[in-house]
């Protein structure tokens, strides 16, 4: 369905795997909600110290280039919050200790919706991907529950928090499709910060624009991001 009806969250929070995931996956939708009072928290969950072909970088000199990418895509449509957990690039596995940080995170900054990756994606390959979906879909469900980390809540600095609604980035079976076209741009800017990652791409705005009219041709939006909508009880 098309996004002319959605409610937009007060808050919502973005829990992805490596830097640009989120650009990617939904910087477009995001840039249009802050454009209309949203207020937007980005948590990376690795570092991205992997993704470099330059034998001469180092994994921590990689690390702080793509957060200060990072940082400087969000800026560059608004998100006032980043939280980076510093993970190792490739290595994420399930684990209450991550399930344990990301409950934390959304503790502590209340978002009324969460965006992350699908971890059902079809052929979804990289296992980071697949890992920070379902940390981001399990954080969620536990920061609700008083019984889940309730270290977490002694001395009262943070309480319960309850999601209401998620949006999984890069389905293969969306059902909710949000017109980007007025900040298309933004997002395609957003991008372009993720030097190390898409610096030297030919074309890559012009293969932006056409992928994003492409997810939207089906229901006659000009530009898209499509997701998979999940409203929780």
């Amino acid at each position: 369905m098309p996004d002319k009806a959605f409610p937009l969250p007060k808050r919502a929070m973005a829990i992805y795997a490596h830097p640009d995931d989120v650009d990617f996956g939904c910087s477009g939708t995001l840039a249009a909600w802050i454009e209309r009072g949203t207020h937007v928290t980005y948590c990376v969950i690795t570092s991205g110290q992997k993704g470099t072909w330059d034998p001469k970088m180092s994994p921590t000199e990689m690390a702080a280039q793509r957060e200060r990418e990072q940082r400087a895509a969000g800026e560059a449509i608004g998100v006032k919050g980043f939280v980076f957990l510093g993970h190792q690039d490739g290595e994420l596995q399930v684990s209450m200790d991550l399930r344990g940080e990301v409950c934390h995170v959304i503790r502590e900054h209340k978002p009324d919706l969460v965006f992350t990756n699908d971890p059902w994606g079809h052929y979804q390959i990289h296992p980071d991907h697949r890992v920070a979906g379902w940390s981001g879909l399990d954080g969620v469900i536990a920061a609700r529950d008083h019984l889940f980390f309730p270290e977490q809540l002694r001395g009262g600095k943070l309480k319960k928090h309850r999601v209401s609604r998620v949006l999984l980035f890069g389905s293969r079976e969306p059902n909710i499709w949000f017109d980007i076209s007025g900040t298309l741009d933004k997002k395609i800017k957003a991008l372009q910060q993720h030097v190390s990652q898409v610096g030297g791409r030919e074309n890559f705005p012009d293969r932006m624009r056409a992928m994003s009219k492409n997810l939207g041709t089906a229901w006659g939006i000009p530009a898209a991001e499509a997701f998979r909508y999940l409203e929780l009880a």
